[in-house]
């Protein structure tokens, strides 16, 4: 949660105009364009915005009119959800699990005795599953890593998978087609609508193209090396891309919404289809997220698990309006209830 609040604030109105001056600025800037914090560009774009709107008071936002919690159940599928559900586990087949788990990710069975109540493990046959992970001998960024993506995109996930694997938090903003606020954004500060997009506020370098993006998380944040499904070049992308096909393009077009004045947090990991299709209305609904990926093996689990009592994801808090929930289908519900325009 402290991360929250050293995030940059994100735009308060998608009315952006940028004038034939700041365009050319933003041309003179080009060679700085790899160490410029997008931090600052999101505030002097919202200094813009409001002030053109000075006159319109930002938006607020509420839960939906009785609205509670649904109660975590493990592994449910809730009416309607099976077939989403089966299309988004198609993944893990065409991926071999990439995504699933964390860097140097093993397992371990033992006698429930030598696992304290509060420790996280799995049950199985009467004994419980320790998994354990290389993650903690890695470098930590500081601050979340920013990627500017969408679902539907096979460069995209290879992306996402890598974040699961190194185990980083990463602010999302989400560039579904046609959204208005992000994608132009995108060609603001890069100078192209390409996909990924991605800075580091830690070190001031941004890129694009998908393959650079791993390298570089890998270097900097693991041990160096790209797990194989990620380092097969066409191969990888063609599997990426059939790693999506029972989605039919979902977390690809905008869906008309409300912008919310923080990034929503979730705790989920991309090998999830539980979390997947949380993640896809995210995306059409153009809503930021700080993402705490939390894939198997990651110590996430343990800390999620002493501070709420147990471990599941996909689970959410949305600071714009206090709600904090599990379950995908009831935060597909109440993402599209409240931030649905």
């Amino acid at each position: 949660m402290a991360a929250l609040h050293h995030l940059p604030p994100l735009l308060l109105s998608r009315r952006l105009r940028f004038s034939s001056t700041s365009r050319a600025a933003a041309a003179a800037a080009t060679s700085r364009r790899t160490t410029t914090r997008i931090s600052a560009q999101l505030d002097d774009a919202a200094a813009s915005a409001s002030t053109s709107t000075s006159d319109k008071p930002a938006a607020s936002f509420s839960a939906p009119p009785g609205f509670t919690p649904p109660e975590p159940k493990r592994f449910e599928v809730k009416p309607g959800q099976a077939d989403n559900i089966a299309g988004a586990s198609l993944a893990i087949p065409f991926r071999l699990g990439t995504g699933v788990f964390v860097l140097g990710y093993s397992v371990s069975l033992v006698s429930p005795d030598e696992v304290a109540p509060d420790e996280y493990a799995l049950d199985f046959q009467g004994r419980k599953v320790k998994e354990s992970s290389k993650i903690a001998q890695c470098p930590r960024p500081e601050k979340p890593i920013e990627i500017y993506e969408f679902e539907g995109c096979p460069f995209c996930r290879k992306v996402r998978e890598m974040v699961a694997v190194l185990d980083l938090d990463v602010l999302f903003y989400p560039c579904p087609k046609n959204g208005p606020t992000f994608r132009p954004k995108v060609l603001e500060m890069g100078g192209k609508q390409q996909f990924p997009y991605m800075v580091d506020p830690n070190t001031g370098v941004a890129m694009y193209e998908s393959d650079a993006i791993v390298k570089y998380l890998a270097d900097k944040y693991g041990d160096g090396t790209v797990p194989i499904m990620l380092s097969l070049g066409l191969l990888t992308t063609i599997t990426a891309g059939l790693a999506m096909s029972g989605r039919r393009g979902k977390g690809s077009q905008y869906t008309p919404s409300k912008l919310p004045p923080q990034p929503i947090e979730i705790w989920a990991y991309e090998g999830s289809p539980f979390c997947k299709i949380v993640r896809e209305t995210l995306v059409e609904l153009e809503l930021p997220h700080l993402l705490h990926s939390c894939a198997r093996g990651s110590p996430r689990r343990q800390e999620f698990l002493k501070k709420y009592g147990q471990f599941q994801a996909p689970y959410i808090e949305d600071p714009n309006t206090g709600v904090k929930m599990f379950e995908s289908a009831d935060i597909i519900d109440y993402l599209r209830a409240t931030y649905a325009a």
